[in-house]
């Protein structure tokens, strides 16, 4: 094995997915959402970094190959099982995860089977950009949990009573208040919208995976 620095920066990266998950276990909100966000960014940031320098200084190894889609799916996965565990498990939500969650499983257990054949399934120009749409919409909804943390009526946090008095005025700070409020929601849909696009192309993809695997799966 060669620990280039592309490949340092991608090892990184798969580190980083289930510290996602520890980092809300072990501190209070909301500065488990704010370092959990942070460290998404930074390392979906790596994700282009590790292979343009691979590229760049000639230093594209199988080793990097091999675990750079694996740190993706790690990140993607544990990420969305985190969002999805601080939801409010509403449909539109769950469905567009449990749509990648498959997808992701899916095509994995395809390129396992076929072996040394799997090379059919190298990644794709639209997979590159399933991949980017999926870390943005996670972590804008990540984004979103600050918000709630302050005024949260999905998941967690206020009740619906005492979000209708805030905004009624029954408040000392109604207008920061209303703020916060109207940047959990843009957050909100902003995020579900992302998060459905990537569905979208999550299917695409894999479907396009299929296809392209199919002629070996014959008898």
């Amino acid at each position: 094995m060669t620990w280039t620095f592309p490949n340092i920066l991608t090892a990184l990266r798969l580190l980083a997915a289930p510290m996602i998950a520890v980092i809300f276990l072990v501190l209070p909100r909301p500065f488990a959402d704010i370092l959990a966000l942070t460290l998404f960014v930074c390392a979906s940031l790596t994700d282009y970094l590790d292979g343009y320098l691979a590229r760049k200084w000639n230093q594209v190894t199988k080793l990097g190959a091999m675990l750079d889609p694996i740190a993706d799916k790690a990140m993607v996965v544990i990420a969305l099982m985190v969002i999805v565990g601080f939801s409010s498990l509403s449909l539109a939500l769950v469905l567009p995860a449990a749509i990648i969650l498959f997808r992701e499983v899916f095509v994995s257990g395809l390129r396992e089977f076929l072996g040394d054949t799997a090379g059919t399934l190298k990644v794709t120009k639209l997979a590159k950009w399933k991949t980017a749409s999926q870390m943005v919409a996670i972590a804008v909804l990540l984004a979103q949990g600050i918000f709630e943390h302050y005024f949260g009526m999905w998941s967690w946090g206020m009740d619906q009573e005492t979000v209708a008095l805030i905004l009624s005025g029954g408040s000392e700070d109604v207008n920061g208040l209303r703020s916060v409020y109207s940047g959990a929601v843009w957050t909100s849909q902003a995020g579900l919208g992302l998060l459905w696009i990537a569905a979208v192309l999550t299917l695409v993809t894999g479907f396009d995976y299929f296809r392209k695997a199919a002629p070996f799966l014959k008898d």
